[in-house]
């Protein structure tokens, strides 16, 4: 499965593990010095000013601004005054404060664009090293290919991180706008939503491109096992449901193996990018129902919402990849009857197949009971976990101490945070799928020369009659 296409696949997840934690400990200890040295945001962001000479005239001070300004007559708005009052509330001052940012000077900054900077040089110098070391011929695809699918992940994640900040300045905006009318100027509220446009529209092009290189990439790696498969065909033509593993088995599990990786390693990098954003966030909130206020209170909501659905489907769903793995087996066994029925006029005879037919069907039944129970569990434990952001906001929603900004902040890290831990929850379904279908190819590729060790493939859950 993983031989066939990529180069000493143990060593090459090993380096590529290894390599990750390398690079993060180096970002942290040598990533200043590295800065000053190689990155290229000392010519896309240079110093804008020098610091003030003696011989330059001091700035106007505010207070000297605010005489040189006219007084505002008895019930005429001052058109000088800043946006915010005395009287105003603790919230619309917030507001106004964060109304007052710019979002788009958060997106390409230099700290960013030496981070961007640093990500493509680890991700080329790892790619450099598996050319000259153990290159194959699928190299391209397995090394480039991948590397280059996960970098676009990486893209998105960070687009999505600045959607929350722009999140932030642009529902504080609306809020100053409303509860203070003309305060906000037509060009700024328009700047705000063209700057998300500018952004995102590059993402759309970048998603449908993914798309396009990702479907090559699976029939690729199907591809590779194929040719593998194929090599030792004279060795495996005769075990139970060859065809099947190599006509069908290896298209799902290459689709499978490259949807579950991609969507891990963006739950790794929305981890990674979210987390102490959402850690920050919780300093702005005024403690939980019932336990009250404790560092990173909305971290370890998400953290324990996503370890209960994931315990609670792995409890109710333990049966399923034996079921599916049983189902596969019945399911060859009477198409291979049918198919001989097609060249030998004995074969497929109607006791034969209403035999084998009922074993199909015990099965089926087997797996609709077993996934109505476990489906009440998954779509119950889904439904109700969009509402716990909201309950953990509660009293700070109550107490007004979210301006809208912030709470869409809160809200869009919190999901974000969420949807990672609860990986394995929200994907328990098609793990399952995968279990079933890596559990046949490694009992088919026991029967191959070049993996002849024995393959105990745990039968848990499968009928006797079918193993």
């Amino acid at each position: 499965m993983f031989r066939s296409f990529f180069p000493e696949p143990k060593i090459f997840f090993s380096s590529a593990v290894l390599w990750l934690l390398f690079a993060v400990v180096a970002w942290f200890a040598i990533g200043t010095p590295l800065r000053s040295a190689i990155s290229i945001d000392r010519f896309t962001h240079p110093v804008i000013a020098a610091p003030a000479t003696p011989d330059q005239p001091p700035a106007a001070t505010p207070a000297a601004t605010d005489q040189a300004q006219p007084a505002a007559t008895p019930g005429e708005a001052n058109p000088n005054a800043p946006a915010t009052t005395e009287s105003a509330s603790p919230s619309q001052q917030a507001a106004a404060a964060g109304a007052n940012e710019s979002s788009a000077a958060n997106f390409l900054n230099g700290e960013r664009v030496w981070l961007y900077q640093y990500v493509l040089l680890i991700s080329l110098l790892f790619c450099l090293f598996w050319y000259f070391y153990k290159r194959n011929e699928w190299y391209w695809w397995s090394v480039v290919g991948s590397t280059g699918i996960l970098l676009v992940i990486y893209f998105q994640v960070q687009v999505d991180a600045f959607v929350n900040e722009w999140s932030g300045v642009f529902f504080d905006m609306i809020q100053l706008a409303l509860t203070q009318p003309r305060s906000v100027t037509p060009e700024r509220f328009y700047g705000e939503v063209f700057t998300l446009f500018a952004v995102l529209m590059p993402t759309i092009i970048v998603a449908v491109l993914l798309a396009f290189v990702t479907s090559h990439y699976v029939f690729r790696w199907r591809k590779a096992m194929n040719f593998y498969y194929m090599e030792h065909w004279p060795k495996i033509r005769e075990t139970e449901g060859a065809a099947q593993r190599v006509q069908e088995d290896t298209m799902r599990f290459a689709t499978i193996v490259e949807d579950l990786g991609t969507a891990f390693f963006g739950s790794l990098i929305t981890l990674v990018v979210f987390l102490p954003l959402l850690w920050n966030l919780s300093q702005n909130i005024t403690g939980l129902p019932i336990v009250g206020d404790i560092p990173g209170s909305l971290v370890w909501v998400a953290l324990a919402t996503a370890v209960f659905g994931t315990l609670l489907l792995a409890v109710v769903g333990v049966k399923l990849p034996g079921l599916n793995f049983a189902n596969q087996r019945v399911e060859a066994a009477y198409r291979k009857e049918l198919v001989f029925g097609e060249d030998h006029a004995d074969r497929a005879d109607p006791p034969t197949v209403k035999e084998l037919f009922a074993g199909v069907q015990k099965n089926y039944f087997r797996l609709y009971f077993h996934y109505t129970y476990f489906n009440l569990a998954r779509y119950a434990y889904l439904n109700m976990v969009g509402y716990v952001p909201l309950l953990a906001l509660s009293p700070s929603i109550l107490a007004g101490a979210l301006t809208m900004g912030l709470y869409q902040q809160v809200q869009l890290a919190f999901n974000q945070v969420s949807s990672s831990f609860q990986f394995f929850a929200r994907a328990w379904t098609t793990i399952v799928e995968l279990q079933s279908v890596f559990m046949r190819l490694r009992k088919f590729e026991s029967y191959i020369p070049i993996d002849q060790e024995p393959i105990n493939v745990s039968l848990r859950g499968v009928p006797p009659a079918v193993q």
